[in-house]
């Protein structure tokens, strides 16, 4: 069946897994996931061990399993990660699916979740094929606004090659890019994350494996999210 979605939006039944008192249950899901995690348990088997004690469903498992860490990552990670005035001074590389569908998510209501790390993270998937939505305009624009206005000179984003469109959003990308006098440089990536783990620039990413490994980041994506209308963000942050 093709896929026929026009916005980034909530899943059906999302407002009853993501409000109210399952917030509560997930935020005790996170940090018990988390504590099992440090003691150096099995992902698979402490995510199934958390998972039955709370009843929850596959889709809060995920969100679950997104947003936690160990303790040793999340003060790795926030030794690596860097201030917007300081990032002035670096060039920064965008995870450009990681950041605009999560900012797409945003901007149509779907919910964002503030993980254990301080990153805001969505449950959006392209299944190896990206599809232009009513928010991907928007998104871009307002991504392209943010880094205009914090004085950041040098932005490159990195697309995977190998998912579906990607020469299409970067053609739009960079239309939007010329349009604005934003100076982007947009390339396709055969392994983004590799790419960015590798490189010497400021990355801005929410994946919690490139921000184990890469040198230094910024949490642009959370300071975007902000800037949206009355995103829906469910605080995990424990």
């Amino acid at each position: 069946m093709p896929d026929k979605r026009t916005h980034r939006g909530p899943a059906p039944g999302d407002k009853e897994l993501f409000t109210g008192e399952s917030v509560k249950i997930l935020r005790r899901a996170v940090k018990d996931y988390s504590l099992l995690l440090t003691k150096g348990y099995a992902e698979k088997s402490s995510l199934k061990l958390v998972g039955d004690r709370f009843s929850l469903t596959a889709r809060q498992r995920l969100a679950v399993m997104r947003n936690s860490c160990t303790d040793n990552q999340l003060r790795q990670r926030k030794l690596k990660a860097i201030t917007i005035d300081n990032a002035k001074q670096n060039s920064v590389v965008i995870d450009g699916y990681n950041l605009l569908i999560t900012v797409e998510s945003a901007l149509s209501g779907g919910f964002i979740f503030l993980g254990r790390d301080g990153c805001c993270r969505d449950l959006a998937s392209i299944h190896g094929t990206y599809r232009k939505v009513t928010e991907t305009i928007p998104g871009i624009m307002l991504i392209g606004r943010f880094f205009a206005e914090s004085g950041i000179a040098s932005v490159k984003w990195l697309l995977d090659a190998p998912v579906s469109n990607s020469a299409k959003l970067k053609t739009l990308m960079a239309e939007l890019s010329e349009e604005n006098d934003w100076q982007w440089e947009i390339s396709l990536s055969a392994n983004v994350d590799k790419d960015l783990m590798k490189s010497q620039d400021t990355v801005v990413t929410s994946d919690g494996v490139v921000l184990d490994n890469c040198k230094k980041w910024l949490n642009a994506g959370r300071m975007i999210v902000r800037k949206t209308d009355g995103p829906r963000i469910v605080n995990l942050e424990v």
